[in-house]
């Protein structure tokens, strides 16, 4: 049933009437009477008879056709024990809601009259795309095969992915199976859409996203459902695709926390993926410029190979590379440390610009001037009366507080006493104004929240963009720049430098290689991992690196941690009812929003089963109790401070 009680996360038993029963079908909808109320469910299982001796009847099948595909069911059952959640939530993600006039156009034949895909797709699959990946081409074979291969991708610089992702898809297909693809956003949705039109032909696929309307969402989803396509796209939302004789799930960039589901039980589209590949047997494809430690525990586990290609094509394929912290004008000018854009940036910017070459801006934030810091340790400024963020100097010269907005005339830094104050973090089209000015007659393009570009044309012209909304150039660029980047890499986050290479890589991705004029400069010091990883193209040893350390400080994914946050009564009234597994230790508290606070259960991968049911069993018992605070239950959330 359709009820968000943990205690109540169990199937229910009730008869079928005959005016129901030709309708009445494992998979569709239906209403029920519970509780004196009726209420929305799903019917999961046909059986003669029951072991309780009183039973109600169904009071309506609100559409005959079943769309909750059994494996699905299955795969949902399977997320929600996962995450310490319920089922009817995981349903809730998984089954988009119903459009009756939809339903009615698209159902008008036989709704289960369902095609399975053949392997008679008229586009042979040409594996040269791959072969600059040693494993690549055997990678495509086995699915055409219809073998189950799992593979962890590093795609080199200036892949297109998506003729990558379309060529294993095709293979798949042509071995007469069907394949789920998940994307982070719509603009690499976009891009995926077109590679697979290309290859399969118009009508072969269909796209899975909750931007695109619950008209066109719902007749993707039924497309899939009945079978007439082989192969599904899309975002999140599309983690749970229902398709027919499926071959291959994929994920493009796992690491982007798009692919995290804000909804109770906060599943990532990764780990519903490899799931269903498990539970399935079929074929995982895990891909991007960047590896994450959960990609990288794949691999040192044996569920996945790598498909990298050898050092001597990646240093062919990649810009020239080089932070400002090696610069010599550095040791002829100290101040040069201080300065946003570092003379071998600007250099290298114009350079590019002379050779008709555009120019892509990396900055982390969009808009004008976020805040202030010191300007010789780059500590944020606070207000000495409230703590909060100092601004723009006021009229008297001085800084203001955004809070209080009183003026902290004699301010000093508290960590170096310097008094010079600096723009922490230039937002995009600050940067937009400043290089326009620093370069006339240059035409300057923003992308960002307001507007994402996709594409921008060949020729010299600066390109300024938030991470993420980098469009493709026409030919590569001549010349990136990667600025602020110590606001990616000094955030209170555990992935803060997975984070920022994986923002770097695929900036650094779009430039053309350093045969032909690219170049790439990172505002950092070389010494740092992430920047040393950047500067080798290296995403696998920064992730081997780093699932050591996590493994070491007890992180996920090397452990299963859970996170139990509400009021302080709330979550120690949980913890205090939850049968935990041996080996499980409880961190914290540490303050969250709002006056409630967290508390973290950290077991061994091994007990990760254990820890969920404990956690849900607890959660079922505060549920029939009618406690009055919510406590909000994660497995692995994406941040644990």
């Amino acid at each position: 049933m359709d009820v968000p009680l943990p205690h109540l996360d169990r199937p229910f038993d009730y008869l079928v009437p005959d005016t129901l029963d030709a309708d009445a079908r494992p998979g569709v909808r239906v209403k029920v009477r519970f509780a004196g109320q009726l209420v929305d469910g799903w019917l999961l299982e046909r059986v003669a008879e029951s072991a309780h001796p009183k039973l109600a009847y169904l009071e309506k099948v609100v559409s005959p056709v079943p769309v909750l595909a059994p494996e699905v069911a299955e795969l949902a059952r399977a997320v929600a024990d996962r995450y310490a959640g319920s089922l009817a939530d995981v349903l809730r993600l998984a089954v988009p809601p119903r459009h009756a006039r939809v339903e009615k156009d698209v159902t008008a034949t036989d709704p289960a009259g369902a095609t399975p895909p053949t392997a008679t797709d008229p586009t042979p699959v040409d594996p040269r795309g791959w072969r600059d990946y040693p494993a690549g081409p055997a990678f495509l074979r086995a699915l055409t095969a219809g073998r189950a291969p799992r593979a962890v991708w590093s795609a080199l610089p200036g892949e297109d992915w998506a003729d990558r992702y379309a060529d294993a898809v095709a293979a798949t297909v042509a071995g007469g199976r069907g394949a789920v693809v998940v994307v982070a956003d719509a603009r690499d949705l976009d891009r995926l859409d077109a590679a697979l039109t290309a290859v399969l032909g118009p009508g072969r696929h269909a796209c899975l996203s909750a931007a695109a309307g619950p008209a066109r969402r719902y007749r993707a989803f039924l497309a899939a459902r009945r079978g007439d396509v082989p192969v599904v796209i899309g975002t999140r939302a599309a983690m749970f695709a229902p398709v027919e004789r499926l071959g291959l799930v994929a994920v493009w960039d796992d690491g982007d926390d798009l692919h995290a589901e804000p909804r109770a039980p906060y599943p990532h589209a990764r780990d519903v993926l490899l799931t269903r590949a498990q539970l399935a047997g079929v074929a995982a494809l895990v891909g991007g410029y960047a590896r994450t430690a959960e990609a990288q525990l794949l691999v040192e586990t044996g569920w996945a190979r790598e498909v990298v290609a050898d050092r001597a094509t990646v240093r062919a394929r990649m810009p020239a590379i080089a932070p400002t912290g090696d610069d010599p004008h550095l040791a002829r000018d100290p101040g040069a440390a201080s300065a946003r854009l570092p003379s071998l940036a600007w250099t290298t910017a114009r350079d590019a610009l002379r050779a008709d070459l555009p120019v892509l801006v990396q900055v982390p934030r969009r808009g004008y001037l976020p805040s202030v810091a010191c300007a010789d340790c780059r500590a944020p400024a606070r207000c000495p009366h409230c703590a909060g963020p100092l601004g723009l100097p006021s009229a008297e010269g001085a800084p203001a507080c955004r809070w209080c907005g009183r003026v902290a005339a004699a301010y000093a830094c508290p960590e170096c006493g310097g008094r010079r104050l600096r723009a922490s973090v230039t937002g995009a089209r600050r940067t937009a104004e400043e290089l326009g000015r620093a370069f006339p007659g240059v035409p300057v393009r923003t992308s960002g929240r307001e507007e994402v570009l996709a594409t921008v044309p060949a020729g010299a012209g600066l390109v300024i963009a938030t991470p993420g909304a980098e469009p493709v150039a026409e030919g590569g660029y001549g010349a990136v720049l990667l600025l602020d980047s110590w606001a990616l890499l000094t955030r209170a986050d555990l992935r803060a430098g997975e984070e920022a290479l994986r923002r770097w890589l695929a900036a650094a991705a779009l430039a053309r290689p350093g045969s032909a004029g690219g170049r790439v400069v990172v505002v950092a010091d070389g010494a740092l991992a992430p920047v040393q990883a950047l500067l080798r193209w290296d995403s696998a040893w920064f992730a081997t690196r780093e699932l050591a350390e996590r493994r070491e400080l007890g992180f996920p994914p090397a452990v299963r941690m859970a996170s139990v946050t509400g009021v302080a009564d709330a979550v120690a009234d949980l913890l205090a009812g939850a049968a935990l597994p041996d080996g499980a230790e409880v961190l914290g508290p540490v303050p969250a929003d709002e006056g409630r606070e967290r508390m973290l259960v950290r077991v061994p991968r091994a007990r990760a089963a254990a820890l969920a049911g404990a956690l849900h069993a607890a959660a079922g018992q505060r549920s029939a109790r009618k406690a009055a605070d919510p406590v909000r239950l994660q497995i692995d959330p994406l941040s644990l401070f």
